[in-house]
């Protein structure tokens, strides 16, 4: 995975992560999913769709997984790796 800064469109700071993604086609369009988080899934007719519907996936993913640390008192903080 990389992460990177980049900038956003509203002249702000944007952080880039990579993350590795499983495909597989079948006779209804493509499944896709991210290896390493569990129910992180989706799917799309095409494999630009399904490429697209598992980054939005993704975000929901992450935004849920610190939401509940945060309720449960947890601490949390992102980190940036380069690998």
């Amino acid at each position: 995975m990389t992460v990177r800064s980049r900038e956003a469109s509203d002249g702000g700071s944007k952080k880039i992560a990579r993350y590795p993604v499983a495909l597989h086609e079948s006779e209804e369009g493509f499944c896709v999913w991210i290896p390493g988080l569990p129910g992180c899934v989706s799917q799309g007719d095409t494999e630009e769709e399904a490429l697209e519907n598992i980054a939005d996936a993704l975000r929901d993913y992450l935004e849920v997984t610190f939401d509940n640390l945060a309720q449960s008192g947890v601490k949390a903080r992102a980190i940036e790796i380069a690998v």
